[in-house]
């Protein structure tokens, strides 16, 4: 299939493209967000993604739509064609409700035609979807190996923007935690950017620390997993079950609670290697890359088999311009 969708989250998208069908992404000049095509910088982009001229998506032939924002959906009328409204889309929500009640808030989409794919059970739990088809597909990343080593008696956090972000990301949680015990913070706005190369930047430090008190699952405490790094986070939203208490780290409301772990995994590396084993042991049952694919490729195959769509004629492979 050939399917269009948005570049919002770098890594998401390097997991959909484990999906073995043609993607297209669109650009505007000068790249503006939702419109910033592939980025330039980190690892090639597989054969099977490309960039198209945003002004040109009406005239594609494309199976699939697969929204991933709501700006996006909003605008729809401006860049598909007709024929694409009417065809399969599928729309994917990266977040529980941020405006309005975090339980009675309607979810946007509209079209009882489009398929909503929610990225965590608690994002499914707290949206009220109405009358949509919804499934949840959980996060998949990449399997790099046991790379933990922890020598580095210290912990780390991985945020972007977290000091203007707030006490949502956990901004005040944070600041108390690292009065206390060493952290460092990277991430966009931090003092240190997060490196080209995260994974190995990680896998000195004895934990990763999320202080985040509601979003949804940040795929860098998945990744933070995978690599065999425990991981002491807030029990709240997808948290309280994607790090197991005592099996992959610690997960906890108590602020306090979570500082005296922290200390404990300080001062016994030995307790963190246990705790990074069973973390990567959860992360490869539950965040498979192939287990990831498999449950996208079935819902993009799903899409496309029942929601009616005019008939296409395929284009040539390569046929559309790239983006300039």
């Amino acid at each position: 299939m050939r399917i269009l969708t948005w570049h919002v989250h770098g890594a998401y998208l390097r997991s959909l493209l484990k999906v073995d069908h043609e993607w297209l992404v669109p650009a505007r000049p000068g790249r503006p967000p939702h419109f910033a095509g592939l980025p330039r910088d980190g690892p090639p982009w597989p054969a099977n993604v490309r960039e198209v001229d945003a002004g040109e998506v009406r005239d594609l032939d494309v199976d699939v739509v697969l929204f991933q924002h709501h700006r996006e959906w909003d605008a729809r009328h401006e860049l598909l064609s007709p024929a694409q409204l009417a065809g399969p889309r599928v729309f994917v929500e990266h977040d529980p409700p941020f405006h309005g009640s975090p339980t009675d808030t309607r979810h946007p989409v509209d079209d009882p035609d489009v398929l909503l794919v929610h990225v965590t059970p608690y994002n499914a739990l707290m949206w009220d979807s109405g009358p949509l088809r919804t499934v949840t597909i959980q996060h998949g990343v990449p399997d790099l190996g046991a790379l933990w080593t922890g020598e580095l008696d210290r912990g780390l956090t991985v945020v972007n923007n977290l000091a203007a972000r707030g006490r949502r990301l956990g901004a005040d949680v944070f600041e108390r935690a690292a009065a206390q015990v060493p952290l460092d913070l990277v991430g966009m706005g931090a003092r240190e950017l997060a490196p080209q190369d995260l994974p190995a930047f990680e896998a000195p430090y004895r934990f990763l620390f999320n202080p985040i008190r509601y979003t949804s699952l940040g795929m860098a405490v998945c990744e933070a997993m995978m690599m065999g790094l425990p991981v002491v986070a807030l029990a709240t939203t997808e948290h309280a079950v994607a790090v197991r208490d005592g099996v992959c780290g610690y997960a906890s409301a108590d602020v306090d609670e979570l500082v005296e772990r922290m200390r404990e995994l300080l001062a016994d590396r030995a307790l963190a290697a246990r705790l990074g084993e069973g973390a990567r042991a959860h992360a490869r049952e539950r965040f498979s890359l192939e287990r990831f694919a498999s449950e996208w490729t079935a819902a993009l195959e799903g899409a496309a088999a029942v929601t009616p769509g005019p008939a296409r004629v395929r284009a040539a492979p390569g046929s559309c311009s790239p983006a300039r």
